[in-house]
């Protein structure tokens, strides 16, 4: 039924102007609109709505994730910009950066944004 339309991604965020400068500046997407509601970016033709709320309990999962053709890049990019990747002991196959690698070969790794919403970058 929703195959044709459009998806529109939702993260929300207690601190937009953290939030804005995150999406905006360090992962570089584009500043469509902002009001009292949401901060609305282009995610590379995905509406990404940044939806302002009071009390926020980020989950333990990604909720946002990018395919990237070469993860390794992209972590020295974000390390470089001040944002760590997230490093979980008990992945068999991680490696001393925070990028894993899955039993199929798929690599990936997770950073979180200013409210702690987990975020990844794959590589297949």
């Amino acid at each position: 039924m929703f195959g044709s339309f459009p998806l529109v991604a939702f993260v929300a965020t207690h601190s937009p102007d953290l939030a804005k400068p995150f999406y905006r500046d360090i992962l570089g997407l584009r500043l469509v609109s902002e009001d009292q509601f949401a901060l609305v970016f282009d995610a590379n033709g995905t509406m990404l709505r940044v939806s302002i709320v009071q009390d926020l309990a980020p989950p333990k999962y990604a909720v946002l994730g990018w395919r990237v053709p070469d993860i390794v890049a992209v972590a020295e990019q974000l390390e470089k910009a001040g944002i760590p990747l997230e490093k979980f002991h008990n992945f068999h196959g991680m490696d001393e950066r925070g990028i894993w690698t899955a039993p199929g070969g798929a690599k990936v790794a997770w950073f979180k944004d200013p409210d702690g919403n987990m975020l990844s970058i794959s590589q297949s």
